[in-house]
């Protein structure tokens, strides 16, 4: 699964060939989530309240870079990195 991004101990995972919707996964201190990249709700998992909004927040700045890392991710190629929060 290739990591597209990290922060603040938070990683960002995006499987290939995965399904719809598009999404990504969230991995903080031992727990997962699952991010609908359009919506950006929580489909699936929990994170703290700290990180759950750092992720959020950054995937808001990046949704349409996300998006695309989908796609590439779909056609079983390896997306782009994206830069961390600051």
């Amino acid at each position: 699964m290739p990591e597209l991004s990290r922060f603040y101990g938070i990683v960002i995972q995006m499987y290939f060939g995965d399904h719809q919707p598009p999404h990504f996964h969230a991995l903080y201190a031992g727990r997962k989530a699952v991010i609908d990249i359009d919506t950006l709700a929580f489909i699936e998992g929990q994170l703290p309240p700290r990180a759950r909004g750092l992720v959020i927040e950054w995937a808001a700045i990046h949704q349409d870079d996300l998006r695309e890392a989908f796609r590439t991710a779909q056609a079983m190629e390896t997306p782009s990195k994206i830069a961390p929060l600051d």
